[in-house]
């Protein structure tokens, strides 16, 4: 089952596109400093505690706010990025919606290249920002000119003044992290976190994190990567991905330059079974409304917190809403189309 229809590709919105400009610094503001809550439910009788980043209260929705600020605003600052330039990227959906706002707010254009994976919540909070959407074959090898990355780069050179991102190798992705996400981590726990637990997608995110949390703490903080089942991050096959945001499944010469392999301790492979039962299970039992990525760094989470000695702080970055997944996580259809079967008790919502 497709979450996108051919229509929904095609259709112009009649929606315009937002302009956001005017409260343009009283919403910047809010990228960033987010909660961090303990899971009292789920966490219960290990020993240890597990905190929850919800990076669902930035005002896209998720994690990628930062990242869409840090690298307009190090573009900016360069010159690469001139006023009302185009930013054009590759993107499964967050960083594209991220970039959307940070574009209406900073009065930039967004072309957004993606799949027709990406689920109907997500495609119509792009278009809401007005960000102009192109679909590709998201599962191209590297070289192929249907490749995202290619597409994306086409585009950048049609467009005159355009700029691409590049959340891949952009160092200002994990710099978001380094500089916003794990200062705030450490002053929450009051510098108590043992444990850090993020997925990988581009990397930034656990690397930027990661980077800081092992200097803080003289290298005490353990890293660990939550990878999904069709990711080769973690050692395995490459195959189908089922949780929107990471994994990868290119060779390791094409894994994104920001990824710093080196700060990990270990990753964990959840299979999606487990990752989708974690989300209805945060919904049902924490009464957290959060999407398959979260699912999958809390379910590794807590993998790490039964196996951790009394009195561990476990941190896992939750990167986004479930509003964003309705269509797939939230769906019946969609989880049986997918093979995926949720725990007895969750298996009816």
């Amino acid at each position: 089952m497709s979450t996108v229809t051919g229509r929904q590709r095609a259709a112009r919105h009649a929606a315009p596109a937002v302009d956001l400009s005017a409260d343009a610094g009283a919403v910047l503001a809010q990228v960033g400093h987010t909660p961090l809550v303990p899971l009292e439910v789920l966490s219960r009788g290990l020993g240890s505690t597990v905190f929850v980043k919800l990076e669902s209260e930035n005002p896209g929705g998720s994690i990628k706010d930062r990242t869409a600020l840090s690298m307009v605003r190090a573009a900016e600052r360069s010159g690469q990025l001139q006023p009302g330039g185009t930013i054009v990227e590759s993107t499964s959906g967050n960083t594209g919606i991220g970039l959307a706002l940070i574009g209406a707010l900073t009065g930039h254009p967004v072309v957004v290249v993606t799949g027709d994976s990406i689920s109907s919540e997500k495609l119509e909070l792009l278009h809401r920002y007005g960000a102009r959407v192109v679909f590709t074959d998201w599962t191209a090898p590297s070289d192929s000119p249907a490749n995202a990355r290619a597409v994306a780069a086409r585009i950048t050179a049609e467009t005159p003044g355009a700029w691409r991102p590049l959340q891949f190798d952009n160092p200002a992705n994990p710099q978001a992290h380094y500089e916003g996400t794990a200062p705030e981590i450490w002053e929450q726990t009051a510098g108590r976190v043992t444990h850090f637990v993020a997925g990988v997608g581009t990397g930034g995110t656990i690397t930027g994190n990661g980077r800081y949390l092992k200097e803080k703490s003289a290298g005490h903080v353990e890293v660990i990567g939550a990878d999904p089942y069709g990711s080769v991050y973690s050692g395995g096959h490459p195959g189908q991905i089922l949780v929107d945001g990471v994994g990868n499944s290119w060779p390791k010469p094409d894994w994104p330059k920001v990824f710093d392999r080196s700060l990990l301790d270990r990753f964990l492979r959840i299979p999606n079974d487990e990752v989708y039962t974690t989300v209805h299970r945060l919904l049902n039992e924490e009464g957290l409304s959060l999407g398959p990525s979260s699912g999958l760094t809390v379910a590794a989470a807590l993998r790490v917190a039964r196996a951790a000695p009394h009195g561990s702080v476990v941190v896992a970055i939750a990167p986004d809403t479930g509003s964003n997944y309705l269509s797939k996580a939230f769906n019946p259809e969609w989880l049986a189309d997918n093979h995926i079967r949720l725990a007895a008790d969750f298996a009816e919502d």
